[in-house]
């Protein structure tokens, strides 16, 4: 009994010396990094020297500062029209019949800036507030692809090569109408959740607002800073062979960059720098990439899974991938 009374005796003077107990905090790890630096600092400061690290860094910054103030405008422009430009907007401005209100709202596009983030919940309030689904979703695969600003930002990263200005406008705007035309047609009322109420309808203009930018900047940045990284690595690290293999065939390489814009998931405001760097690719594979890139990736199915439901995201998306796909590759061939 002596024994037994002792152990809970000593465990609370133990937890009354030390209240909290052991905690891996963050100063914990910082300290941990710090000491790890200093100690490693030589073999850090001969890797950081090294031609391999000092072409990858170059490229990162390089992309990265070249399109983030793309990206920025885009998230603010994106916000002001997601917030201040009422749904029922649009519903007066598209023509009754579906067949015509598809290519309509895919044009609109061209002229309301908005990234793929915001697309997908305007869809959903376009969605909910009666206007057809077809063109709900022209508009959502239109909108991030084909704005000023990513047409902008596309010919300051082509230079050299204007035409591909024209080819992304054209081979999105194609996907984007064809897509809603084979949902007027092919697409069940069943396939698509009504979306519900976001809760942003609740809060002020100016809270949603830089709700809103704070969320797609943090957000948008964070994959830009991912695909950064990506063509850093594929200018750096991968080897050349590897590249110009599957860039000197030309199935391979849209497959390729095409898949390669799903899983990176960069914003549109963005993707034509990271197409840009990809240098060893032709011009209709790097066009794939920006087609792809904005109306299917990951980030995008599970959004679109969460507005419109699973179902929906389980047959549109692979649909979409497709269609980008064949597309880019004709208007490649004819255009580029």
């Amino acid at each position: 009994m002596t024994t037994t009374k002792a152990a809970p005796a000593r465990a609370e003077r133990r937890d009354a010396d030390d209240p909290q107990g052991w905690q891996f905090n963050s100063s914990l790890v910082l300290t941990m990094v710090l000491l790890v630096v200093v100690a490693l600092q030589g073999p850090i400061r001969r890797a950081l020297s090294a031609p391999v690290t000092q072409s990858w860094m170059t490229v990162f910054v390089a992309v990265f500062v070249q399109a983030l103030p793309f990206l920025v405008l885009g998230v603010l422009l994106s916000a002001i029209i997601a917030v201040f430009v009422p749904p029922s907007f649009f519903a007066r401005a598209l023509p009754g019949k579906p067949a015509l209100a598809v290519p309509v709202a895919g044009m609109a596009g061209a002229v309301l800036p908005g990234c793929e983030c915001a697309s997908v919940p305007v869809a959903g309030a376009l969605v909910r507030r009666g206007v057809t689904p077809a063109a709900a979703l022209t508009f959502l695969l239109s909108a991030p692809a084909i704005n000023p600003i990513v047409l902008t930002a596309t010919a300051v990263a082509f230079p050299r090569h204007p035409q591909m200005v024209l080819a992304r406008f054209v081979a999105s705007l194609l996907v984007a109408c064809t897509m809603g035309w084979l949902w007027q047609r092919l697409g069940r009322a069943d396939w698509l959740r009504p979306p519900d109420r976001p809760s942003s309808d609740n809060l002020s203009k100016a809270a949603a607002f830089w709700g809103s930018v704070r969320h797609d900047v943090m957000h948008a940045g964070g994959f830009l800073v991912v695909g950064a990284m990506a063509a850093a690595t594929l200018k750096a690290v991968v080897p050349a062979d590897w590249l110009h293999a599957a860039a000197d065939n030309p199935v391979v390489s849209i497959l390729a960059l095409a898949i390669l814009a799903v899983l990176l998931s960069i914003c549109s405001e963005a993707d034509a720098f990271v197409a840009a760097s990809l240098s060893q690719f032709s011009l209709t594979a790097r066009l794939a990439f920006l087609v792809v890139g904005p109306m299917i990736d990951l980030k995008l199915f599970a959004m679109q899974a969460a507005t419109f439901g699973r179902g929906f995201a389980l047959r549109f998306a692979p649909a979409t991938f497709t269609l980008a796909v064949l597309i880019s590759a004709l208007v490649g061939a004819v255009l580029l």
